[in-house]
């Protein structure tokens, strides 16, 4: 996976010096915005990853053994803790079925705690095939305050029996989860390198967002351009009125009812959101300009590629699903943010 390198420049002596030297250029101002600092902009302290460990590694190939585990079904035994049973059920109140307390093949995995207490402990030791009558009490406090407090009788068929088998970790298994990897002991360095990977990037977004949400905070919008707010705009104010269209509902009806709110009061947040979205746009161009960061074609592929990559997305998929001048704001912003990285000042927190 490739990386993106960033310099941070950390400590009171490195700041002092970078903020008097360019003590004259912290910040920029144009016609439709002023940003007061962005050059040096300070932020606190990121704490960076620790070394990776063996429980981290562990715990990583654990999540990956869950994730390749099948089900099996059981026919010699009765349920256990942990299987998935799969269930008929039909609860009655006073003698009477009730909404919601019956259904067909539900697989139940027992020890989930979807139900009542002691409804799938009542499960344990039947088999597939049988069928018996549990009596429960709903919680005083249960969601649904009608049936609060009372007495209950579930009818239960047991249909059948499953249960979760994670492969063992060998050399078979590995083969099967790493393109890499030959044997247990490579794929445990594997793991280590993605694991520490993985947690640079962390760290680096999180440094990154810091450093952004900054810059942000001391951006003024003097005059926004009302024909890129609209853009945004229109296009999800028209996404509910055709929802209340297909909801067979009024505009206003459908908003009060859905939202909570007025359909003036709804339109304000979207505009809000939208001048938020431009204000991104704006300030990311502003600072490329100034800083003549400048996206080439090549550097817009290699940008797009990583992206997609990391989003687990073709960039083909990418390109297809969402408009070039919207894709290229995407990566031009990543190239600012990178850039405000570098000239950022991570502050210790007193």
């Amino acid at each position: 996976m490739k990386k993106r390198i960033v310099t941070l420049l950390v400590g009171a002596v490195t700041a002092s010096m970078l903020l008097a030297g360019c003590s004259g250029s912290k910040g920029l101002e144009t016609d439709e915005l002023k940003i007061s600092v962005y050059k040096g902009v300070e932020i606190e302290e990121v704490e960076k990853p620790g070394e990776v460990t063996d429980e981290d590694v562990e715990s990583y190939i654990q999540s990956v053994r869950q994730r390749e585990a099948t089900k099996e079904e059981v026919t010699d035994r009765p349920v256990e803790a942990g299987d998935t049973a799969t269930i008929d059920f039909t609860g009655r109140i006073d003698g009477l079925e009730f909404e919601g307390g019956s259904s067909e093949d539900y697989p139940l995995v027992i020890g989930s705690g979807q139900f009542i207490e002691g409804f799938e402990d009542s499960v344990i030791g039947h088999n597939a095939g049988e069928t018996y009558d549990w009596q429960g009490v709903f919680p005083e406090n249960y969601k649904n305050a009608e049936y609060a407090g009372k007495d209950v009788v579930f009818t239960i068929s047991v249909k059948s029996i499953s249960k979760e088998v994670v492969p063992e970790l060998d050399d078979d298994f590995v083969k099967s989860v790493s393109e890499k990897s030959k044997t247990v002991k490579e794929y445990k360095e594997e793991v280590k390198k993605q694991v520490a990977e993985d947690n640079e990037m962390i760290y680096e977004d999180r440094v990154g967002q810091a450093v952004w949400e900054k810059v942000l905070e001391n951006t003024e919008v003097k005059e926004y351009p009302e024909d890129e707010v609209d853009k945004v705009k229109d296009p999800l104010v028209e996404q509910y009125k055709t929802l209340a269209k297909d909801y067979g509902q009024d505009y206003e009806e459908f908003v009060q009812a859905q939202m909570g709110c007025t359909a003036e009061e709804l339109e304000k947040q979207i505009e809000d959101a939208a001048r938020e979205n431009v204000k991104r746009v704006m300030v990311t161009e502003a600072i490329a300009d100034k800083e003549k960061i400048k996206l080439t074609d090549k550097v817009y592929e290699e940008q797009l590629k990583e992206m997609a990559s990391q989003s687990g997305y073709d960039v083909e998929t990418w390109k297809s699903s969402v408009e070039e001048e919207e894709l290229k704001e995407m990566v031009l912003n990543v190239l600012v943010k990178d850039w405000l990285v570098e000239h950022s000042v991570q502050v210790a927190a007193e």
